[in-house]
C-alpha cells in the first residue's frame, strides 16, 4: 500500500476545504467513512491517494433526526446502527432490512450508509486490476468474458451491477441526498443520484470531484405502507446480491394505492420498475396479479451469455415477494 497523509477534518466545511487544498496541490485525495471498501481498494492499488480525509472525525453525521415528520440520516451512520434503529425499523423497514443484509456483522459495525451507497463495483475485472472501462481503459471485458453476475438491464458500454443494498431501498422510499462541496450544498433525489454507463462509464453517480454525500432525508412514512427488502445470494454471507428487490406498497386494506419497486443486482444502477408500479396501483394484490407483475418486471431484459438465469430469478422473486406482502396484511387483519 502506498504511503499517504491522514487528515482529520473538524466539520464538513473543513473536510471540503481539505479536499480542495489537496487537489490544488496536485495531490490525489480519497474520502474514508468506515473504510471497509476503500482499504481493500488501496491494498490492491486500485486507489492510491496522497491524502486520506477521515470523515469519521466529524461529529454528528451518524445520527437519525426527526424533521417535519420525516427523518434525516447522517451519511456516517453505521449499517448496524441503521438496521437496529427503532424509528427506522418501525417506519422504514425496507431500509433496515437492506442494511442488515449487507456482508457480515463485523463489516456492518464499521461500514457506513454513505459508503454503501457510493461503493465502487465488485466486477472481478475491475477489482483485479484489468484496464477496463472502470479502470481507465476502453474495454468492458465482461461482454465476452465472465459475466455470470453482470447486468441484464441498462448495460453498455459497461455491464457492472451496482453493489449497494441500501440504494434500492432509498430510491423506493423517495429519499433525497444532501451533498456538500466547495460550491455549497445541493439536494439530489435518490433516483437521480445514480448514473448509467452511457453518461460516464468511469462513474456510478453524479458526485463531482470534492463532493461528499453528507446525509439522506426520507419523507414521512405513508399510512398503510408495507415494505420489505428481499435479497438472493449465491452463498450465505459476505457476498452481494445476485438479485434483490426493495418494495414499498401503500395499502388501503387489501388495495394498493401506490407502489415503488426497485431492483438490485441486475443493472449498473438501482433499477426501478415504473410499469410494474402502474400495474399494481389501485389493485388488490392477488397471486394472479403478482404473477403478471413478475412477468412485467423482466420485460426488456437483455442477458449476456452466462447470466440468463437472472431473468427467471427476478421474475419469481417479484411474484413471491408481492404475495408475501399481501399475505402479511391479511394476517395482521385477522
Amino acid at each position: 500500500m502506498k504511503s499517504f497523509t491522514n487528515a482529520n477534518p473538524r466539520d464538513l466545511a473543513h473536510a471540503v476545504t481539505l479536499i480542495r487544498q489537496g487537489r490544488e496541490n496536485n495531490r490525489s485525495v480519497a474520502l474514508a467513512g468506515g473504510g471497509s471498501d476503500l482499504v481493500g481498494m488501496m491494498k490492491e492499488r486500485l486507489v492510491t491517494p496522497d491524502v486520506l480525509v477521515n470523515l469519521k472525525s466529524i461529529k454528528g453525521l451518524d445520527q437519525v433526526t426527526l424533521e417535519m415528520g420525516g427523518v434525516t440520516i447522517g451519511g456516517l451512520i453505521t449499517l448496524d446502527a441503521l438496521a437496529s434503529h427503532r424509528l427506522v425499523r418501525r417506519q422504514y423497514p425496507v431500509l433496515a432490512e437492506a442494511a442488515e443484509s449487507v456482508a457480515t456483522p463485523q463489516i456492518r459495525n464499521v461500514a457506513t450508509l454513505a459508503g454503501n451507497v457510493c461503493q465502487r463495483p465488485w466486477c472481478w475485472y475491475f477489482r483485479n486490476g484489468f484496464k477496463c472501462l472502470k479502470n481507465g481503459g476502453t474495454t468492458c471485458y465482461s461482454v465476452t468474458g465472465e459475466n455470470e453476475f453482470h447486468a441484464i438491464f441498462g448495460g453498455g458500454p459497461s455491464y457492472i451491477v451496482h453493489p449497494s443494498d441500501t440504494a434500492p431501498a432509498l430510491i423506493a422510499l423517495d429519499a433525497t441526498f444532501r451533498i456538500a462541496g466547495s460550491a455549497g450544498e445541493r439536494m439530489v433525489p435518490a433516483a437521480q443520484f445514480f448514473a448509467l454507463p452511457t453518461v460516464d462509464a468511469s462513474r456510478e453517480n453524479v458526485l463531482k470531484d470534492g463532493e461528499v454525500l453528507a446525509a439522506i432525508t426520507l419523507p414521512p412514512a405513508p399510512a398503510g405502507a408495507r415494505s420489505t427488502y428481499h435479497k438472493i445470494l449465491d452463498r450465505e454471507a459476505w457476498t452481494h446480491a445476485v438479485v434483490s428487490a426493495a418494495i414499498v406498497l401503500e395499502m388501503d386494506k387489501d388495495v394498493c394505492g401506490r407502489a415503488r419497486i426497485v431492483l438490485g443486482g441486475v443493472a449498473p444502477i438501482p433499477w426501478r420498475l415504473p410499469e410494474v408500479e402502474k400495474m399494481l396501483a389501485g389493485q388488490r394484490i392477488t397471486p394472479e396479479l403478482a404473477a403478471r407483475a413478475g412477468e412485467a418486471a423482466v420485460a426488456g431484459a437483455r442477458p449476456l451469455a452466462k447470466n440468463g438465469y437472472k431473468v427467471p430469478l427476478t421474475r419469481n422473486m417479484i411474484t413471491r415477494t408481492l404475495v408475501a406482502i399481501a399475505d402479511r396484511g391479511l394476517r395482521n387483519a385477522d
